[in-house]
């Protein structure tokens, strides 16, 4: 009888009121107040870089449509299947606004901006979190289980209502009508309550945070091409284009016969994604996914051997992800070709607005200019590659490297060999795609070519900033004040000429030091100064990097 009571189990003691298992959402405000302000500098960056793109064609496309006959002739381009498949439906083609060519064109690309803002963030707070071990130690706490995702949504829903608010602002500052405004930019802002949605769901199901932002991803590039096709197959869209969540937001026919109950859809969408994501929260541990991960070669590819083919390996789909937006943005720019030789035929004095394209041939000067805007975007990727060197060294992965017998010097030139040869990829690929918009609009297939090499010039500027970043990364300080030179760079430089600043700071800025070509003869010296610039730079941050401690 005293062995059988000696070896009876204990009740399990009573659980306290509120207990994290019986409470899924406990914790829920005081994360959520904690990730609002992780990313109180990231909104506000994503909604000022997303907004600041309608600004930008606010102020620019009435100087480059001038007129009614040009806005028509620039519809004319969008009835085509090819111009509805890049950019949307076509309502109002035959009396096309200002406001209505922002709809039609705009929206499609502005909401997979937003889109991909929102999938970054979903998995940057679910996936990446649980990945890293941090997630397990916040439910060690009193946390229930669906806390994490819920702060994470509220997260993506607070980020989509300040970019809304911003794309309205801009908007109804440009003379747009209130109502057909507010409609714009909130269908923008639900897409990407959608797509958060969708990017919750893949956290669920993937182990790692890339393959979660890449189903995510892949599930927004189909509905791009969905929306795309249908549009190509009828004016107005077919019943393929309602098979996409941005074909909805493009259905509301802002400017033309306002209506809201596509956007519906949208919410309704994300609701049912949100539910499904929490069924499928509750279906699997912490730190697993649902989809187990693809078991891996026995042995590794030679290629990935050595550090340049591992970098080459893990910015694959980073790469892919840049090229694919930044020639979707090129060919929709390049195909304004022929309203621009038009519009400043008929007014040679807009083309101060482009840097003085009015000289020589009209059509290669300005879209030169344009070449500058795609190198910032380029440039940007730079920085958010090397920026991803950081955060390798911050989860232990690179002294794992080292640890191999791989020196620091090896480990960073390798990895910089893969993001300065993706960037001069990524240029070419910008101008060969710009090239080809505007060479189908001005039927001269020639463009195509001479925007792929002249894109090259603007390789040693953003090897300038990718040095700028790779030293924050060797001194181990912060990266901010490299953004800051950036973004101060690419105000300058888009914005400069209409806020008619000084031509010694418009020539001084970064971008303003590399020629236009093809319109202008490439001048060697300033190019061969900014790659000696960016080699120092590298120099200095290899030997900061070789001087201190890891994560020090």
């Amino acid at each position: 009888m005293t062995a059988a009571t000696a070896t009876a189990p204990r009740p399990a003691p009573p659980r306290a009121p509120g207990h994290a298992d019986e409470a899924p959402f406990t914790g829920t405000v005081r994360l959520a107040r904690h990730v609002l302000r992780r990313d109180r500098v990231r909104i506000p960056v994503w909604a000022l870089s997303i907004s600041g793109l309608i600004g930008y064609f606010s102020a620019v496309l009435p100087i480059a449509y001038p007129d009614p006959a040009a806005l028509q002739a620039r519809a004319a381009i969008m009835k085509d299947p090819s111009g509805a498949f890049m950019t949307g439906p076509g309502y109002g083609l035959d009396d096309y606004t200002f406001g209505r060519l922002l709809a039609n064109e705009m929206v499609g690309m502005l909401a997979v901006a937003t889109a991909l803002m929102s999938i970054f963030l979903v998995v940057r707070h679910t996936r990446a979190e649980e990945e890293t071990g941090r997630a397990e130690l916040v439910r060690a706490g009193v946390v229930g289980r669906h806390a994490p995702l819920t702060a994470a949504l509220l997260d993506v829903l607070v980020a989509n209502v300040v970019v809304t608010a911003a794309f309205a602002a801009v908007m109804v500052a440009s003379d747009l009508d209130a109502p057909d405004s507010l409609a714009v930019s909130v269908a923008i802002g639900v897409v990407g309550l959608v797509f958060g949605a969708v990017a919750a769901v893949t956290a669920q199901l993937a182990e790692h945070s890339r393959s979660a932002s890449g189903m995510a991803g892949a599930a927004l590039g189909l509905a791009y091409v969905l929306r795309g096709v249908g549009d190509a197959r009828q004016l107005g869209g077919s019943a393929l284009s309602w098979a996409s969540p941005i074909g909805w937001a493009q259905q509301t026919r802002a400017f033309v016969d306002l209506r809201w109950w596509p956007l519906l859809l949208c919410v309704a969408l994300a609701v049912a994604l949100t539910a499904l994501a929490y069924v499928l929260a509750g279906r699997r541990d912490v730190g697993a996914g649902l989809v187990p991960a693809r078991a891996g070669r026995a042995d590794a590819r030679p290629g990935l051997l050595g550090v340049a083919g591992l970098s080459a390996r893990m910015e694959r789909g980073s790469v892919v992800g840049w090229a694919i937006g930044l020639v979707v943005f090129a060919v929709l720019t390049g195909s304004m070709g022929q309203g621009i030789v038009e519009s400043f035929e008929d007014q040679p004095q807009l083309a101060e607005i482009f840097g003085g394209a009015g000289e020589g041939d009209i059509l290669r000067g300005t879209l030169a200019s344009f070449l500058g805007f795609f190198a910032m975007a380029v440039a940007v990727y730079v920085v958010i590659a090397v920026n991803r060197l950081r955060r390798e060294e911050d989860e232990g992965r690179t002294a794992a490297v080292l640890a191999t017998g791989v020196s620091r010097a090896r480990w960073l030139g390798g990895s910089l060999l893969v993001t300065g040869a993706a960037a001069t990829l990524l240029l070419a690929v910008s101008g060969l795609a710009l090239g080809a918009g505007a060479g189908a609009s001005v039927g001269d297939s020639s463009l195509a070519g001479q925007f792929a090499l002249a894109a090259l010039v603007y390789v040693p500027v953003v090897w300038c900033f990718m040095g700028l970043a790779v030293l924050a990364l060797g001194a181990r300080v912060a990266p901010g004040w490299v953004w800051l030179v950036l973004i101060a760079s690419i105000i300058v430089g888009m914005y400069g000429p209409m806020m008619e600043l000084p031509d010694a700071v418009l020539d001084a800025a970064p971008f303003g030091l590399v020629p236009l070509v093809p319109s202008e003869d490439p001048a060697a010296l300033p190019l061969i100064l900014m790659v000696g610039v960016a080699a120092a730079l590298a120099g200095l941050a290899a030997a900061a990097f070789r001087r201190r401690d890891l994560t020090a």
